[in-house]
């Protein structure tokens, strides 16, 4: 009997193993290929044609706002330097209890207006808008709501805006210049396009003044670097193919643009989820897919956005912690698109791929590690294999790191110091048995926390930008 158990269970471990890398690395392939082919097509385009173009449609810029005063004024000034004609910037500041809206109020020349505002979509009370006497700051507008979380915030600005098109941004992020100018691209090129997202990159020690990005440069922070690391290999080598295939079922919540009528249409974002970016493109996509038309979700492989990433691991184990509970409870939520060929590439290949390799995959590490226990007590380990099969693991992961810094440095070249590259390959070897391990333990603990019913977001402290401007030279 326990020969059966460890035969199987040793067979099903490995073809797990097996069949996600196999997996990830042919979206590592297709990630590349596509990558530099969409380099090639846009390698001439004169944006400026955008800017300057009367076809071009309105964007309004939504940022929910909570705590923010550290970095809350260099944001808003980034999101007013964006290059782009007929855009807007709503802040919603979301019943904060720092000195978020004390700050925007004089930094911007602030009044409380009075404006009729239409509940499309049911939020909490709005305590005022407030809009600049400034005419530099005309594009700006501040509501102020009672507190409801991101989803509601992002509901408000819904509302609010009248453009055709909305792009939802984390207020702690710092946009690219030309960032929409690319983002609203594939909106021309393609009239069923619902939604584009971009890149988001670590901003921690990078040079910011004035809301600018002036200088990039590696994290000072070893659990930042580690960060970089990961959000290269998830942006380039994961969602780029799975928007070739037009399977991808997440958007960044730090900057995504969406159709303002779709988005409306399939009920705006849901509040009871702490996932709300990756449902709400799941639920737009189940929408149009109800209704028989094509649609597609487009992808932009341009660095677009810098966040201020969590350095300390009590932060991070929160964020962690509340993306494996907003992935479990979209995956819930739409259940129905498991293996449904009703819903063509998304259920059956984007839902089962986020099931068994996103969110099933820190399971399936813990129980091979609490077997492993389990047979080194027995002394029934065949070290052999163990070593063997542990090495094969260790070096695939490697590898597919490598391969995203690859296509990082073949490609938009961020990191240029070549000290960062051999930073970069260090942070490599050590990530799969120092900072891998922490994030499947996070979520394992996510998924715990969400069975015991918690649904807070978590206090996500930040340390604001200002610590990384640049130093004046003393003569």
């Amino acid at each position: 009997m326990w020969n059966i158990i460890y035969q199987v269970v040793n067979t099903l471990i490995l073809a797990y193993a097996v069949t996600i890398a196999v997996s990830y690395l042919v979206l590592a392939i297709i990630s590349m290929i596509e990558m530099h082919a969409y380099i090639r097509r846009n390698y001439f385009i004169d944006y400026k044609y955008i800017l300057s173009s009367p076809f071009a449609p309105g964007i309004s810029l939504i940022a929910p706002a909570y705590n923010e005063g550290l970095t809350i004024i260099d944001n808003v000034k980034s999101l007013l330097s964006i290059m782009y004609n007929n855009y807007e910037v709503i802040i919603i500041n979301d019943g904060s209890k720092d000195d978020t809206l004390a700050k925007l109020i004089p930094a911007f020349d602030l009044v409380k207006v009075n404006y009729d505002l239409q509940y499309t979509v049911a939020t909490k009370p709005v305590r005022g808008i407030y809009k600049s006497r400034n005419r530099a700051f005309k594009k700006l507008t501040v509501v102020d709501k009672e507190n409801g979380g991101k989803a509601d915030a992002l509901n408000v600005g819904l509302n609010f805006s009248r453009k055709d098109l909305v792009a939802c941004i984390d207020v702690d992020c710092i946009i690219e210049p030309d960032a929409l100018l690319k983002m609203v691209k594939p909106f021309l090129e393609d009239r069923t396009v619902i939604a584009s997202g971009g890149v988001v990159r670590i901003a921690n020690s990078c040079i910011i003044e004035e809301g600018r990005l002036i200088e990039i440069k590696l994290p000072v922070s070893l659990l930042a670097r580690m960060q970089v690391l990961e959000y290269i290999r998830a942006f380039l080598l994961g969602r780029m193919a799975w928007s070739k295939l037009n399977g991808l079922l997440l958007i960044s919540g730090a900057f995504g643009l969406f159709k303002r009528e779709t988005a409306l249409k399939a009920g705006g974002y849901n509040h009871k989820t702490v996932g709300e970016d990756m449902e709400l493109v799941v639920r737009m996509r189940r929408y149009m897919q109800d209704q028989g038309q094509r649609y597609r979700v487009a992808y932009i492989p341009d660095p677009l956005c810098w966040t201020e990433a969590p350095s300390s691991a009590t932060i991070l184990s929160r964020q962690r912690n509340r993306w494996a509970r907003g992935t479990f409870e979209t995956l819930s939520l739409h259940k129905k698109l498991f293996f449904n060929p009703k819903y063509g590439v998304m259920g059956m290949l984007s839902y089962p791929f986020w099931f068994f390799y996103e969110w099933l995959s820190p399971f399936v590490e813990f129980i091979g590690l609490v077997f492993f226990l389990l047979l080194v007590i027995l002394g029934k380990v065949n070290w052999t294999f163990f070593i063997s099969l542990t090495f094969a693991v260790y070096s695939f992961a490697f590898f597919i790191s490598m391969f995203s810094m690859l296509a990082e440095e073949t490609s938009f070249f961020k990191y240029t110091a070549k000290r960062d590259i051999f930073k970069m390959i260090a942070i490599a070897l050590l990530e799969p048995i120092w900072f891998h391990p922490r994030v499947v333990w996070w979520s394992i603990k996510g998924n715990y926390d969400l069975m015991k019913g918690k649904k807070s977001w978590g206090e996500m402290t930040r340390q604001g930008f200002v610590q990384y401007k640049r130093k004046e030279k003393v003569a």
